[in-house]
């Protein structure tokens, strides 16, 4: 599969059943394309969603377990695998597997609907929070897992005008995890990086892959405008 068949792929909208053992590009952004993100504590939150919803278990409220001394989240099984992930102003692009069955259905309606209310009770607001329901196309061969793990690891790049100063250094996408060694990492990073020698040689790909997809991000940009006119 070409790039170019790769990254048309990205905007094809299907109806997608979710398997076990199966790789899911999911993507959603702010309803009326509006800031996801206001500031780092928003960001923070939404990270911290991304894991504590991530269990089987109902946990309840974030906020009300924070003043539990010792509260942790429950230990049941997770319900995905985060495979990468890259959160930008007004949206966000994950690649997840799912662990049990509608496990991707039952995380997302927890982090969705979790973030909402947190977004909507601190800036005194109501109503839908995101554009409708989330995307989803099943990734069904191993180069595009390989190109959109680049999309979305280097989407803070693809996207870098659209993103806020303060977010430059926050922890915005998994890349910096795929490139070094952390101490707890979030990510199951093995089926990517497995096929190369090194995070090193990773990286490197990552850097020469970028090009083409900006460039093709700049071509679609040119077709809307002629659409447009």
């Amino acid at each position: 599969m070409s790039s170019q068949v790769v990254y048309d792929t990205l905007y094809r909208m299907r109806k997608t059943v979710f398997a076990k053992q199966e790789f899911y590009h999911i993507y959603n952004r702010g309803v009326d394309k509006r800031s996801i993100f206001t500031n780092s504590n928003d960001l923070f939150r939404f990270l911290k969603s991304m894991n504590d919803f991530n269990v089987q278990d109902p946990i309840g409220s974030l906020y009300e377990n924070s003043f539990r001394l010792g509260s942790r989240a429950p230990k049941s099984g997770k319900l995905v695998n985060f495979i990468a992930y890259g959160l930008n102003q007004n949206h966000y692009h994950f690649i997840l597997e799912p662990l049990v069955d509608n496990g991707i259905q039952k995380f997302m309606h927890k982090l969705s609907t979790g973030y909402t209310n947190y977004f909507n009770e601190k800036y005194k607001r109501s109503g839908s929070f995101f554009q409708g329901k989330y995307k989803a196309i099943h990734i069904n061969s191993n180069e595009y897992l390989l190109h959109l793990s680049v999309y979305i690891n280097l989407n803070f790049k693809i996207h870098k005008k659209l993103n806020k100063k303060w977010m430059e250094k926050l922890p915005i996408s998994s890349f910096r995890e795929y490139i070094e060694k952390t101490a707890r990492p979030f990510c199951k990073k093995e089926i990517i990086l497995e096929q190369f020698n090194n995070p090193k040689e990773y990286k490197s790909f990552c850097e020469s892959t970028l090009p083409d997809i900006l460039k093709r991000k700049e071509v679609e940009k040119e077709l809307k405008n002629m659409l447009i006119e």
